[in-house]
């Protein structure tokens, strides 16, 4: 197969559904073209396939650089994929704001299950999204739902302002932290520690003292914010990815998360309102879209740049005539 134009004959519902690893991969290379006719063919495919999703379990991953997110997940996954499940990592990597380009390393930062056939990583570009995952990053999720995999972990490049995002997208938001809570506590964003449904201080087979201290620190931390529900009290662990240390209290306790929320309604509410705020996102990135395809936009927005720079024109105005332009 050569170029994107063939992408849309090669891909069908029923490849994908079957559990094609082929299939995935270029459903997910056509959802994430910019080509209009793509983007129309990859909206049928998903609508096609999604009776066949929502079934996962959906996992947010976070952490401070150098936590060691890679390494963990290796270890998680593999654990999971031994036990039978089949796991799907969307690993996003840092784009580069000014060549759009990626490293796209996870593959070689998961070196078994990079090779495990009950596993596929899909390592994409943020492209200077908000929230660090990827601007398909749900689209993907549920395709992979749709060919079989029943663990989904989302790998977002980092803790920052923007990335609680991730939250919006998964069922469970999984923190990962070092030992040394002490200088982190004053760092860390409080809507991170808000938005955790367990915090995992890792690297505790090389720390073990420390960890503790510094799970202890967290969880004190936790006593004074409300948690987002009313049956479940986010859990501070002190794990190994290495190792594998602490991974199977951490999966067990996912578990009881998941049931605790099913057993309120909570998830299925959860995972409305993700659904909407995805519209809403949706909606966003088209009318950015227009702004910077438009033909009669892409010359006037200059213009009116020029006028705001020069002080001619206020950034009201402006924006006032920006969206007088789309029609709005």
């Amino acid at each position: 197969m050569t170029g994107g134009s063939h992408r849309k004959a090669d891909v069908t519902a029923d490849a994908v559904a079957r559990g094609e690893r082929a299939a995935l991969a270029r459903a997910i290379t056509l959802m994430e073209s910019r080509r209009p006719d793509h983007r129309e063919t990859a909206r049928a495919l998903l609508q096609e396939l999604m009776a066949r999703t929502g079934k996962a379990v959906r996992i947010g991953i976070t952490g401070v650089p150098g936590v060691g997110k890679s390494t963990a997940i290796d270890s998680l996954g593999s654990m999971l994929t031994d036990r039978g499940h089949k796991v799907a990592v969307l690993a996003v990597d840092p784009s580069s704001t000014r060549t759009g380009g990626a490293i796209l390393g996870d593959k070689t930062r998961m070196a078994r299950l990079s090779g495990d056939p009950n596993a596929f990583i899909r390592p994409s570009p943020s492209s200077g999204t908000l929230g660090g995952v990827a601007a398909k990053t749900r689209e993907t999720m549920l395709l992979c739902e749709a060919a079989g995999f029943d663990v989904i972990l989302v790998e977002t490049v980092g803790v920052g302002q923007s990335e609680t995002a991730v939250a919006d997208l998964t069922d469970f938001f999984l923190v990962l932290m070092l030992p040394g809570a002490g200088d982190e506590l004053q760092g860390i964003k409080k809507g991170i520690l808000e938005l955790a449904d367990l915090i995992a201080v890792n690297k505790a087979d090389d720390a073990g003292a420390k960890a503790k201290a510094a799970a202890a620190e967290y969880q004190a931390a936790l006593h004074i914010l409300a948690p987002a529900s009313s049956t479940w009290a986010p859990p501070v662990l002190t794990i190994s990815g290495l190792t594998g240390q602490g991974l199977d209290e951490l999966w067990s306790k996912v578990l009881d998360h998941r049931r605790r929320l099913e057993a309120s309604g909570e998830l299925a509410a959860k995972r409305r309102t993700q659904d909407t705020k995805w519209m809403w996102a949706l909606v966003h990135e088209r009318l950015h879209e227009r702004l910077t395809r438009d033909p009669v936009l892409k010359r006037r927005v200059p213009d009116i740049e020029k006028g705001i720079a020069d002080g001619s024109v206020s950034p009201d105005a402006g924006a006032s005539e920006i969206v007088k332009l789309l029609g709005l």
